[in-house]
């Protein structure tokens, strides 16, 4: 069986791109890195300067490890590194009393995140990922993908977000009609929720017919 490769190097318009590991050590990804650059891509690195962007996935590195990715691409006289990049991690970074939970980060395709409360997400939720909660679901960022409110049977429970396109809603036991059937063209800011047994959508101003909003809409 082949050894599995933790750098993949795919070239852009601007340049190359290192995507790498973001599960491997450290150290055997820099060894990767190394002989990737001295042996076996060598050639397809010469010639004229190459500006290149290094993407970590997850890994959070510190100043010493991102200097010795830095060195180990230097080293390879005609590469440029413009940019090294990581993804924010989905981490907790507050509750109140009604168990808000507030992350940062992007639910992609195969994700699942649930939890017991009301539900605030910075980032993105993707086509393919779902969120399931008890209570709210809030989303500063665009909904694509699956989000589910009040499963437990809270049949207040509402789903709102910057960008609302879902490629599925559920409040409670009640399931959205497909987007084109029921939603509104700019689906700027808006959220869902249920009249009398039936999942509706309006701007997100109007929330306060139902109740108060969070603090955090609050201009």
């Amino acid at each position: 069986m082949a050894e599995k490769q933790h750098i993949t190097i795919k070239g852009v318009k601007d340049g190359l791109i290192f995507l790498l590991d973001d599960t491997c050590d450290f150290s055997v990804l820099l060894d990767e890195l190394q002989f990737k650059l001295e042996k076996s891509h060598q050639q397809l690195l010469t010639g004229p300067i190459v500006h290149v962007q290094v993407k970590l996935g997850t890994r959070q590195v510190n100043e010493e490890e991102k200097e010795r990715i830095k060195a180990a691409i230097r080293n390879q006289g005609n590469l440029l590194v413009q940019s090294i990049d990581s993804e924010a991690r989905l981490e907790p970074k507050a509750e109140d009393g009604n168990n808000l939970k507030v992350l940062t980060g992007i639910i992609r395709s195969g994700q699942t995140l649930e939890h017991d409360g009301n539900l605030l997400l910075m980032g993105d939720l993707n086509p393919g990922g779902s969120l399931l909660c008890t209570g709210d679901i809030f989303v500063l960022g665009a909904l694509r993908g699956l989000a589910h409110a009040g499963c437990k049977g809270k049949e207040d429970s509402i789903i709102a977000a910057s960008l609302l396109r879902p490629t599925q809603l559920r409040i409670c036991e009640v399931i959205s009609r497909p987007p084109d059937e029921w939603m509104t063209g700019d689906a700027m800011m808006e959220f869902a929720y249920l009249s009398e047994g039936v999942m509706k959508i309006d701007k997100l101003t109007q929330l306060h017919r139902l109740r108060k909003l969070p603090a955090v809409f609050r201009a």
